[in-house]
C-alpha cells in the first residue's frame, strides 16, 4: 500500500480529545485510508502525519470529512539507514 506524508496547518494550538480521534478513525476507514503515525510541532499548530493509502485523493478526501486541513500530501517510499552502514 502506498505511504504520504501529510503536512497540517493550524491556525491554533491542536487539541484532539479521545473521541476526536475515534471519529478521524471512523472516517479513516471509510475512506480506506490507515492513519500510521502522527509528530506535533512544538507549538502545536503543525503535524506531519504518515498514513497509507490507494492515492492521496481519498487521503484528502478523508480530511475534508474529518475537518482538518491536509496542506501537503507527497508521496513517500520508506528506506532503512541501518543498509548504508
Amino acid at each position: 500500500m502506498p505511504k504520504f506524508i501529510i503536512e497540517r496547518n493550524f491556525a491554533e494550538k491542536l487539541v484532539l480529545t479521545a473521541d476526536d480521534t475515534a471519529g478521524i478513525q471512523r472516517i479513516n476507514d471509510d475512506e480506506e485510508v490507515r492513519w500510521i503515525v502522527s509528530f506535533l510541532s512544538a507549538d502545536q499548530r503543525k503535524s506531519y502525519c504518515l498514513y497509507e493509502a490507494q492515492d492521496a485523493a481519498a487521503i484528502k478526501r478523508a480530511a475534508n470529512r474529518a475537518g482538518v486541513p491536509a496542506d501537503v500530501i507527497v508521496s513517500v517510499d520508506e528506506f532503512d539507514p541501518a543498509i548504508f552502514a
